[in-house]
């Protein structure tokens, strides 16, 4: 595969697998859309590939923010997803930071190093 869409959650949160299954989805949807809009062949590549998605982690809310920054660098989507507050954080908490759809070496020039979550 030559595309992919990467997540990155916070491993400082204390929250549910519930909870965290939503922000990916969060982050997956927000992700995909804004591709379709912006950068229809990487989405329709994407799509057409099945969408691979990869979820990794961090230690903290600042790694999602120099990660965001990094992918802006590169001319990447990435959106920070933040929690509405409802259950078991609270409002506006950013929980995950969602990265593409884009070719897999350039996201990897991003998130290479990290671990899967």
């Amino acid at each position: 595969m030559e595309y992919k869409l990467v997540i990155v959650v916070r491993e400082d949160l204390d929250i549910s697998r519930g909870k965290l299954a939503v922000q990916v989805a969060h982050a997956s949807v927000e992700c995909a859309i804004k591709t379709y809009l912006n950068k229809r062949e990487i989405f329709e590549n994407w799509y057409k590939e099945g969408q691979k998605k990869v979820v990794l982690k961090v230690k903290n809310l600042n790694d999602l923010f120099l990660l965001r920054e990094k992918a802006y660098g590169f001319g990447i989507y990435a959106c920070l997803i933040q929690d509405a507050g409802l259950t078991e954080v609270p409002p506006g908490t950013i929980t995950v930071l969602g990265i593409g759809p884009e070719k897999e070496n350039l996201i990897d020039k991003i998130t290479g190093s990290l671990p899967l979550y």
